[in-house]
């Protein structure tokens, strides 16, 4: 029930309009300017019924008082017994909601008091529809930053950058769709994690930012990582069943605050610094700015000893990868391809039979059909993943009926399906 304040240094006029309002509103009482400063503090009202002219604080200096004391507008109608058009229009630049004339008729103040917060209702809708990221619920950019900058500004806590590890995975794998799934119940379990004193949002993308207040102790940040990452996986199998065997996960940089500073955009910078820690670490954990993380062993590349050394071919044919040596290639191959406006393609298929035996020799034939700049592995028990390297997308058919040929010359039945390419 929605609350209002009536302000009026006269008894009766207390009472007709508590009598009024009191069937639809929460009314309170305040019979002079300094005793409605003390109650709005304290009951902090919707809307303000007010008296213009009262003595000592009168209605105009009310609302001025009120406004300093609130960080929002305080919505306020005033009542008077001057019918002239100066007052009424002094009210309203003073920022009046409403004007009402005295002797009050019951009808027309519960009309305007309705209008009035009926209008405050869609305001605030609509600032905070402004003020949310669409797809997730969460605080829009410009909203976190503001948000976040001012508890970095005033309180103390921890300011975490929160990134979804290998999240473009699930978009080139599953589809955007299914992508989408993913980042919406990132933010809903964001959301599980912090308390109503904290803040939330997302910068853009798999990337977020949250403040958590008051929180002194590594370790909380920590368990809310951890959190974050079995409870991803477990949601993702969900969705996408449980062969889903995709390195989701979260990466965590934080920053205590005030200790690293107070200053927002230098906070950022360290959480960042510390989540490119976790990046080059194993990634699907949390760090720290400022903690001794163990000096970084060399990059490692596709080009590898070890990638070489765990092919299944060593002579001819495509490389056949582990999922992870496949996933690190496909990465290395977007940003190849990004650079040099290079041909990549990537193809998914199936392989439709119950036959064991067929689905052991069925790598063979992909190794056979395909080059050695190209990569294949096993993703579940009957999928495949192909990486094709400097190939133009109108080939794709040609790899397609190639692959098919072979399979059906091994007489062993069964069918492929080619679930999806994309150029990447």
């Amino acid at each position: 029930m929605k609350k209002i304040l009536i302000v009026d240094d006269e008894r009766i006029m207390l009472r007709i309009a508590t009598k009024i309002l009191s069937r639809d509103y929460e009314t309170i009482c305040a019979a002079s300017g300094e005793e409605a400063i003390e109650l709005f503090e304290q009951e902090r009202p919707d809307l303000v019924l007010s008296d213009l002219i009262m003595p000592g604080i009168d209605g105009y200096e009310l609302h001025r008082r009120l406004q300093e004391k609130s960080s929002e507008p305080v919505p306020i109608v005033f009542m008077s017994t001057d019918d002239s058009d100066e007052s009424e229009s002094k009210g309203f630049l003073v920022g009046a909601a409403d004007y009402i004339r005295k002797p009050l008729k019951a009808e027309v103040l519960l009309r305007r008091v309705k209008n009035v917060l009926d209008k405050l209702e869609e305001i605030r809708g609509l600032t905070a529809a402004a003020n949310l990221d669409m797809m997730t619920g969460l605080l829009n950019k410009t909203s976190a930053q503001r948000e976040v900058g001012k508890l970095c500004s005033s309180s103390q806590g921890v300011l975490m950058l929160l990134d979804l590890d290998n999240f473009k995975l699930v978009n080139d794998l599953y589809g955007h769709a299914m992508g989408d799934k993913i980042l919406t119940r990132f933010a809903e379990l964001i959301k599980g994690m912090i308390r109503s004193t904290d803040v939330a949002g997302r910068l853009g993308g798999d990337e977020f930012v949250a403040f958590c207040q008051s929180v002194h102790d590594e370790k909380v940040i920590f368990n809310k990582a951890s959190f974050l990452n079995r409870q991803l996986i477990i949601s993702a199998k969900n969705f996408m069943g449980e062969e889903m065997n995709l390195p989701l996960g979260t990466s965590v940089g934080a920053v205590f605050v005030p200790n690293e500073g107070r200053d927002f955009d230098s906070l950022m910078k360290k959480a960042d610094k510390a989540l490119y820690k976790v990046k080059h670490h194993g990634k699907h954990g949390c760090a720290f700015f400022g903690d001794d993380i163990a000096a970084e062993a060399e990059r490692r590349t596709i080009y590898e000893t070890q990638l070489l050394l765990d092919e299944r071919n060593h002579e001819s044919g495509a490389f056949f990868v582990d999922f992870d040596k496949f996933k690190a290639i496909y990465q290395f191959a977007a940003r190849l391809n990004e650079n040099s406006h290079g041909s990549a393609q990537f193809l998914r298929l199936t392989l439709d039979t119950a036959d064991d035996n067929a689905r052991d020799e069925f790598p063979e034939v992909l190794i056979k059909n395909l080059r050695r700049r190209d990569c294949v592995t096993q993703f579940g028990r009957n999928q495949f993943l192909l990486l094709l390297n400097d190939l133009p997308r109108e080939f794709i058919q040609t790899v397609e009926q190639k692959i098919s040929a072979a399979w059906q010359s091994r007489q062993l039945g069964g069918s492929i399906i080619f679930e999806a390419s994309k150029s990447i």
